[in-house]
């Protein structure tokens, strides 16, 4: 009979620093300071370290059929450089805010950090393989992004 396909999910993490400021331009800043509370500090603010720092831990899970030859759903060197590629270099100890253009236009929550992961992964894994983002800001506060989209109209 024929051989089944076994799928695995491969989990990697990093933990990146970095600092933002909670701060949306379509808001006064009345509204924003109601919204964000410390977080639209004007200087930014940072989790669980002194200054403006952000940690950020990410974990990305992978989804893929185990290569019957290699015994592995995806060689972890290439993955670790995907990684470094689409997260540590445009984010690591970088001001999101004013060093990534993204969030020129974005605001710097930890929801659309897990979506700018996203899209940057999406251009360097093979189609279809990235099954989702995980950002831990804090211990209790943890996003995870699947790549949904709701289209409107």
């Amino acid at each position: 009979h024929a051989m089944s396909v076994r799928l695995a999910r491969l989990s990697r993490s990093v933990t990146f620093s970095a600092c933002h400021r909670l701060h949306s331009k379509s808001l006064s800043d009345e509204e924003n300071l109601k919204l964000f509370g410390k977080c639209n500090n004007p200087n930014g603010h940072g989790h669980n370290y002194k200054g403006c720092v952000a940690r950020l831990l990410i974990s990305l899970l992978v989804s893929l059929q185990i290569d019957p030859v290699s015994g592995m759903v995806m060689n972890l060197t290439d993955l670790h450089k995907y990684m470094q590629e689409a997260i540590m270099e445009p984010l690591d100890h970088k001001n999101l805010d004013k060093d990534v253009p993204y969030f020129a236009k974005v605001v710097s929550t930890t929801e659309n950090v897990a979506v700018f992961i996203w899209e940057n992964l999406q251009r360097l894994l093979p189609p279809g393989i990235l099954y989702k983002v995980k950002v831990n800001e804090t211990d209790q506060n943890i996003v995870v992004y699947k790549g949904e989209e709701t289209k409107s109209g």
